[in-house]
């Protein structure tokens, strides 16, 4: 089984996806980190030279390519979903999970964080709100189980997600 966690920048997709891949005993891919091999540079330095369109063609060549592999646990960029193709190859091909987080608890996470490009503005807050109203229903559209990041652990999370994987229940949020 192929599974893909999707939301916003700092929703834990990468935290949560490596251990769920260890609990799972499969392999764990970052879809930003294979971007940044073929890049041979950050996301953030391709962002600036090249702008955000750009980085969207490599990307969506990308998921298309790790879509396709038989089983592991697949850590997309909070902007994967921008794409038709994206929604449509990661529905498809993957069990998708939506790590939901809330602007508010993002920006607590996030504030000290240089590495991102899209929040490299005069007020973080105020665009992490801007990308949950434009990407949450995009998010919503595209899993098939819901997941309110909140409080819990990373552990307490990634028991969530087992137990929606296990039920195969698609319709609740957790």
């Amino acid at each position: 089984m192929l599974i893909s966690l999707i939301g916003l920048p700092g929703s834990g997709k990468t935290t949560v996806g490596r251990q769920l891949s260890r609990r799972l005993r499969v392999p764990f891919l970052d879809s930003d980190a294979v971007v940044e091999q073929q890049l041979g540079c950050s996301i953030r330095e391709f962002f600036e030279r090249e702008g955000e369109a750009r980085f969207r063609d490599i990307e969506a060549g990308v998921i298309n390519e790790l879509t396709q592999m038989e089983a592991g646990v697949l850590s997309t960029g909070g902007g994967a979903v921008l794409r038709p193709q994206n929604r449509e190859h990661l529905r498809a091909r993957t069990q998708v999970i939506y790590l939901n987080s809330s602007p508010d608890e993002l920006f607590r996470r996030l504030r000290h964080d240089k590495n991102r490009p899209l929040l490299q503005v005069a007020d973080p807050l105020g665009r992490l709100r801007e990308l949950h109203t434009q990407r949450h229903p995009l998010y919503r559209e595209t899993a098939h189980f819901h997941v309110d990041t909140g409080r819990p652990s990373v552990a307490g999370l990634v028991n969530m997600i087992m137990m929606q994987l296990e039920l195969g229940d698609t319709s609740n949020t957790v």
